[in-house]
């Protein structure tokens, strides 16, 4: 790699040739301020936070996007650089609406960060004429608020580059710009599919999910009701980023105890459907290779990756499994299965659901999701609302004793664990699949060509007399790139996984927020999934066809894996929509 020598603050450095400024200064430890940069998908310049000094130009330039050249001299502290980034601030807090203190990103805004830091003490210095904006809260996931925008773009970048879909942009311009839907339409006239990732990049409130958090409260605090939450396998691997433990700490015993201490009646694990999930879908995987069924199979897990291919390729619609996902075969087992069990009526049973994903939100409202008939989940709340009902209800996260998950749906495998990862429910459904069609034990459990963090995997396995083509995709752009390649032939998979997130489930857009210096610069994919990963490690039953309580639930209630019962609560259909 050929080097440059540079000097920041007068500190000479050696660093690759092909860096930015602000790079540069971040392998020195010096951290530059930014608003608009989001690497790899949002390098605009735009917000001039990041400006610093370089000896010999003539005027400041962007530290985002400015090149490092051999003997560049750069200032990142000078008393220009804060004077500029200072006035910065102040014109954009002129058209921000600062109602800081009920904003649901207080304590973890970009924009409020900076401007304490830069003491930014005059927020009226430029106040004028401004714009005012509808909030859009039209979509059953999350709302908008252009009153509280920067014009950062983030949001629009990670909605068009990651996600390849593209329904929010920059309308207007000049004094009047703003970030919209086309012909301002609000966002459930448009194919937004529910993923989040707009929320995830924003650095201020201007977009957020749909807070569910009352009506939690309010079934909790409902004597005549039966509340039971269940937590997805990836919540396990973030939830402590919230309270400022390290990002990939597992706080499964803590998260128990906090749930518990919240006040539902019980505590389950999403794992147990994460199982279900994968007896059911790898029989219905093995049948179809066998017997002639639509191949490729492509998994339907992920709510965002489902809503995408109803909008964007409903041709693709008889090669998705039918199987319901984890959250809502769970809340279909224990509103059918478990409330027999019980002997309660499934109207008196509220189940909240505790995902990554906002699109868990929109899930819940499907059709077809009411195995009891009533919804198969009442509730579902991000990780990032669980955090905010830890802190109102005053629990000391940190320090809570590690607790174990409430009986009989608390029971899991490593292959379950893994589901929050990429890469993780194909994994799994190789452990069972391949023990199924090989009609013998497997020696090693571990599928390391369908791990890491890459948008696209590709792997031939050997299963039983058949070689199995499988591929794995992560973010939606990636997940176009693989049904294109299917589409012209080019491609000839057997099983197919999509997770609408990038890095899937670990990085959903129900996540707790990290802002911009750390998204840029740590791997939060790669530390949340290592996290997952240790945990099947560590877990005495890694393949989920060997889980005993889902045993004793298929013996108790559903009969065979596959059969007649199994498709009546846990698989699911769908529907064409247009995109336009």
């Amino acid at each position: 790699m050929e080097m440059v020598n540079i000097k920041i603050n007068g500190m000479p450095l050696s660093v690759p040739k092909n860096s930015t400024i602000l790079e540069a200064a971040r392998s020195a430890g010096i951290h530059i301020p930014t608003l608009c940069y989001l690497k790899d998908v949002n390098a605009i310049g735009a917000c001039r936070i990041c400006v610093v000094e370089v000896k010999g130009a003539k005027s400041l330039v962007a530290a985002c996007v400015y090149p490092v050249a051999e003997g560049m001299e750069v200032l990142t502290n000078s008393k220009k650089v804060f004077a500029s980034r200072k006035i910065t601030l102040e014109l954009i807090l002129s058209t921000h609406h600062r109602k800081c203190l009920s904003c649901v990103r207080s304590g973890n805004c970009e924009l409020q960060k900076l401007c304490k830091d830069f003491k930014v003490d005059d927020e009226d210095k430029y106040n004028g004429v401004n714009p005012e904006y509808p909030k859009d809260d039209s979509a059953v996931h999350m709302f908008r608020d252009d009153n509280k925008c920067i014009l950062c773009r983030r949001c629009v970048a990670a909605c068009a580059k990651w996600q390849g879909i593209g329904v929010i942009g920059p309308n207007e311009r000049g004094f009047n710009t703003h970030i919209g839907c086309a012909f301002e339409q609000n966002l459930d006239e448009v194919a937004c599919v529910s993923c989040g990732q707009c929320i995830v990049v924003c650095p201020t409130g201007a977009i957020a999910e749909k807070d569910d958090t009352k009506a939690v409260w309010r079934a909790i605090n409902d004597p005549t009701k039966h509340v039971i939450v269940q937590t997805a396998p990836s919540i396990r691997a973030t939830l402590g980023e919230a309270f400022d433990m390290p990002i990939g700490t597992d706080v499964t015993g803590k998260m128990v105890a906090s749930l518990r201490r919240l006040g539902f009646d019980k505590v389950f694990d999403t794992d147990l459907a994460a199982d279900m999930t994968i007896v059911e879908e790898a029989h219905e995987f093995v049948e179809r290779v066998t017997k002639g069924g639509v191949l490729p199979m492509i998994t339907s897990c992920s709510p965002g990756w489902i809503n995408y291919c109803e909008h964007y390729y409903p041709e693709f619609i008889p090669n998705l499994s039918t199987c319901k996902s984890p959250q809502q075969m769970f809340g279909a087992t224990c509103k059918t299965w478990y409330a027999q069990k019980m002997g309660w009526d499934p109207k008196d049973v509220v189940v909240v659901g505790v995902m990554p994903c906002t699109a868990k939100k929109y899930e819940i409202h499907r059709e077809d999701q009411d195995a009891a008939g009533v919804p198969d989940v009442d509730i579902a709340i991000t990780t990032r609302e669980l955090a905010r009902m830890i802190r109102r209800a005053g629990l000391d996260f940190v320090n809570l004793p590690d607790e174990d998950f409430d009986n009989p749906m608390g029971e899991s495998t490593g292959a379950a664990v893994i589901f929050g990862a990429t890469g993780g429910v194909m994994e799994a459904a190789l452990r069972t699949a391949a023990e199924w069609v090989g009609g013998k034990e497997l020696g090693d459990v571990n599928f390391q060509e369908v791990r890491g963090t890459q948008g696209i995997k590709e792997a031939t396995y050997k299963v039983g007399d058949l070689e199995v083509k499988v591929c794995v995709a992560s973010s939606l752009s990636n997940a176009k790139k693989v049904l294109e390649k299917v589409k012209k032939g080019e491609a000839d998979y057997h099983f197919i996984e999509i997770m609408g997130c990038p890095g899937g489930c670990v990085n959903g857009g129900g996540q707790p927020v990290q802002p911009a210096h750390v998204r840029n610069f740590v791997d939060l994919k790669a530390l949340r999934a290592a996290a997952l990963y240790k945990a099947d490690a560590g877990k005495p039953v890694r393949k989920s066809h060997e889980n005993e309580s889902l045993k004793k639930i298929y013996e108790e209630f559903f009969g065979e894996i596959g059969g007649h019962k199994a498709h009546e609560v846990l698989h699911t259909s769908y529907v064409a929509k247009s995109h336009f």
